[in-house]
């Protein structure tokens, strides 16, 4: 049980350490393109691009019906660009209606550090591990130059080469470390690694796995699941020295998010907040979570179909 927890703990921890943010190099501040690398966190159309919309409620509480987010309105990574006065970035999968002038997002929901050997179907993560968003940057990086330099429209819609200079980029240890070296290389030099959050007060971990009452702390969390996310972090932290140290023109900010988090949960009322524990888009349970049913799934509820995430 301690194995298999860690191990499907390891997966959780990849899949939340993808949220990007800007760093200034020499006032004042110049951001001409942003070129992002992460999961769902930051995710503006990229596995929707490849396989299928993300479906309702998905995108209608800001734009008005699914937009390539898993998420009912903007993610960090659009209030980004917004304090920046770039438009929302467009997915490097999607061939419609997108524009790469100030750059473009290589992030799929599901991704992970490591290739996977399972299908999206299968287990649920993406194809698009991060080496292969390397490689889709690389390539765009090298092509985009090339067709951009043919002039007319494609002047307008593709970044120019010096903007390549700045990237955002998640650090996930030594793989992380990695790619953020490939990029600093190619011109990087701005950086934001953001830690992992409180994976122990997830839905998911707290409906799917047999807790004991020992494991939960006084919040309702699972102890085992934090203890090892405040370990990684501790790691991660460690890494970001050392690769400071590596990499002596770039700039490194490392973002303590599972606090930020844990205050969210341990704190809700405070916040605003009624059931931190639940699912904001799910059905049934404890804590309104079903595997079975996800956000957006349709279901019969008493012979009538309703749509999870909808009011009965």
């Amino acid at each position: 049980m301690e194995s298999h927890s860690l191990r499907l703990l390891f997966l959780t921890v990849i899949l939340s350490l993808s949220v990007p943010n800007p760093v200034c190099a020499k006032p004042p501040c110049d951001f001409p393109a942003i070129f992002n690398f992460g999961d769902s966190n930051s995710d503006t159309g990229g596995l929707s691009a490849a396989f299928g919309q993300a479906s309702p409620p998905n995108g209608e509480s800001y734009f008005g019906g699914p937009a390539g987010r898993y998420s009912d309105g903007r993610l960090v990574i659009d209030f980004i660009a917004e304090s920046l006065a770039l438009p929302y970035l467009s997915a490097y999968l999607d061939a419609l209606g997108s524009n790469f002038s100030h750059g473009a997002n290589f992030a799929t929901a599901g991704s992970t550090i490591r290739p996977q050997n399972t299908t999206l179907h299968q287990s649920g993560f993406s194809p698009f591990s991060l080496n292969v968003q390397y490689y889709q940057f690389n390539d765009f990086q090298r092509r985009s130059q090339i067709i951009r330099s043919q002039g007319g429209v494609f002047k307008g819609i593709l970044p120019k080469d010096v903007d390549f200079s700045q990237a955002y980029v998640p650090d996930v240890l030594d793989q992380f470390k990695t790619i953020i070296k490939y990029l600093y290389y190619h011109g990087g030099r701005s950086f934001w690694i953001h830690n992992t959050g409180p994976v122990g007060c997830l839905p998911y971990i707290m409906d799917r796995l047999l807790i004991t009452a020992g494991q939960v702390d006084k919040v309702g969390c699972a102890t085992p699941f934090n203890e090892v996310a405040q370990y990684f972090n501790r790691l991660l932290k460690e890494a970001v020295v050392n690769l400071r140290k590596d990499l002596p023109l770039a700039a490194l900010t490392y973002v303590d998010v599972y606090s930020v988090k844990y205050e969210l949960i341990s704190r809700a009322k405070k916040h605003g907040f009624v059931h931190p524990l639940r699912a904001c888009c799910g059905h049934g349970g404890k804590y309104n979570y079903n595997s079975e049913h996800g956000c957006g799934s349709k279901m019969k509820v008493n012979g009538k179909e309703i749509m999870v995430g909808k009011s009965l």
